[in-house]
């Protein structure tokens, strides 16, 4: 019937489009039926891959369920007996096959099938061109280099394990680590290790160690098996979730033969299961040898270092200023010594000297000083002013005078005045009383006194004393502070009438200088 047709007596024309429908218009529900029958029919076929997961074998049809191999999405497939025959193989279920499936909608009962034609299984040379393809691909973005792979930790406190519900692999990896290390700890995934859901649950479980901080390694472990079952580990998905992990990951998938594409991203890879128990933790044995070595090449590098000091310390101990430091201090002890004895002789000699010098300058001063003179027996006479009578002229009779002996005065009177005859008048009856005195005359220049030096003099060494250093020699014959402004100090009056008598403090003594031997008399047995 077309879609022109009208419904019953009186009734509208029916839509051309199911869009144009509506409640008082609707589709019969054949022509629904139609519509989808023809609508499908258009569709091309398809050549799909899957698993297959339902088998139902009947006289002259069989009816199969194909599953996606990564996803859980299943279409049911019909197959008759004429493609079922063209099959070399027996059609299993889990096996993985290829078909052509051409959809067909039932009118009757509106369900959707799939009829299948040119099915076949899956070959091991399309699965390993398809894995080598997939390889290349991911060698090129650089996901199996090198530099990539992160080193295993020394000691893992935790280790995370993937693997199998009850399988061998768990006990291998366990019984090998605890073996080598019994302290070890492991947080178990169990999950399906292979068929459909194996790729899922083994990301799911990765994802959920990578996240935990308390895992150090994570272990992917499965027993050997044929290739069809090893295909999750060699899928893209699972390949690019062990790249992007944080954690080092260990693959220890199959035997030595199987090589899935997560051995060439993982850090490490296993030959086997345990084999990753082996690598994952150190061997306690082999760590405690270690620490014995280490210690013994410690204390014998201690011990080298120790005798090959002492060795040094004994050859410095061994020198004579340090076997004998006292030699030095004896050694110094004698300059001393010497240098005190010849500072005590230099001092000592130098006050004898000093003591005979002053001794002979009090000697000359007392000898010339007036008491000397009045304890000779004279006296000095002074008139009432207290000036010294020198002439008996300057005396009148009856005036006070004073006579001034040796031991203590007198006070006299002048009963009588008997000048001298033919006497001239001295230089002090002459002069003022007040007036300066004139310089004493000086009949021979006087010799140096003892010890006194003076800069403009010139030095002249001393030939009694080698050693003692030269003499400086008076250019001025002045005495040190005299002073060319000043007048002369006047000479007691009672040696003006002896000039050639006369002794001040300064001049030495007139006895010869004793003569000093020569270096030849001195030092016998030379020429």
């Amino acid at each position: 019937m077309s879609v022109s047709d009208e419904g019953p007596a009186g009734a509208q024309p029916l839509p051309a489009r199911a869009s144009q429908t509506t409640p008082e218009n609707p589709w019969p529900l054949r022509l629904l039926a139609e519509k989808m029958h023809e609508y499908v029919a258009r569709c091309a076929p398809t050549w799909v891959e899957g698993q297959i997961i339902e088998l139902n074998r009947r006289a002259r049809v069989t009816y199969l369920t194909l599953r996606d191999v990564d996803q859980e999405v299943s279409v049911p497939v019909t197959l008759f007996a004429s493609e079922t025959a063209r099959m070399q193989t027996e059609l299993e279920r889990g096996m993985r096959v290829v078909a052509r499936l051409n959809p067909d909608y039932w009118k009757k009962t509106g369900r959707l099938s799939m009829v299948g034609s040119g099915i076949r299984q899956v070959g091991l040379g399309d699965m390993l061109e398809r894995i080598e393809r997939l390889r290349r691909k991911l060698q090129e973005e650089g996901l199996f280099d090198p530099s990539r792979k992160r080193p295993l930790p020394v000691l893992p406190h935790r280790v995370g394990l993937i693997t199998g519900r009850d399988s061998d692999a768990e006990k291998d990896v366990l019984r090998n680590a605890r073996l080598r290390w019994p302290g070890v700890e492991f947080e178990v995934r169990q999950v399906a290790v292979q068929g459909v859901h194996a790729l899922s649950q083994v990301t799911a479980a990765l994802a959920e160690l990578d996240a935990d901080p308390a895992v150090d390694v994570v272990v992917i472990a499965r027993g050997g098996g044929a290739l069809e079952d090893l295909l999750p580990f060699s899928e893209e998905a699972l390949v690019r979730a062990v790249a992007a992990a944080t954690t080092p990951v260990v693959s220890a998938i199959g035997h030595e033969a199987d090589q899935p594409l997560l051995d060439h991203v993982a850090d490490v890879r296993a030959s086997t299961p345990t084999d990753a128990g082996k690598r994952v933790v150190p061997d306690v044995e082999e760590e405690r040898l270690r620490i014995a070595q280490a210690r013994a090449a410690t204390e014998r590098a201690v011990r080298m270092l120790v005798d090959r000091e002492a060795g040094g310390l004994a050859q410095f101990r061994s020198r004579p200023v340090l076997a004998h430091p006292e030699s030095m201090l004896l050694a110094r002890e004698e300059e001393t010594d010497a240098a005190r004895q010849r500072a005590q002789r230099a001092v000592a000699v130098a006050l004898d000297r000093g003591r005979e010098q002053i001794a002979s300058l009090r000697s000359r001063v007392v000898s010339l000083s007036p008491q000397r003179t009045l304890d000779r027996g004279y006296a000095v006479v002074q008139d009432a002013r207290g000036a010294v009578l020198r002439d008996a002229a300057d005396a009148e009779a009856g005036a006070s005078v004073t006579v001034r002996l040796a031991s203590g005065s007198l006070g006299a009177t002048v009963e009588d005045v008997r000048p001298a005859e033919n006497a001239r008048p001295t230089d002090a009856a002459a002069r003022p009383a007040d007036a300066p005195r004139p310089p004493i005359p000086r009949s021979r220049p006087r010799p140096d006194p003892p010890g006194l030096t003076h800069p403009t003099r010139s030095a002249r060494p001393d030939p009694c004393n080698p050693i003692r250093p030269a003499q400086p020699v008076r250019s001025d014959r002045r005495p040190i502070g005299w002073r060319a402004d000043r007048p002369a100090r006047p000479a007691p009056d009672h040696l003006d009438a002896h000039p050639r008598t006369r002794r001040t403090p300064w001049q030495t003594s007139t006895r010869p200088r004793p003569r000093c031997r020569s270096s030849a008399t001195s030092r016998p047995g030379r020429s």
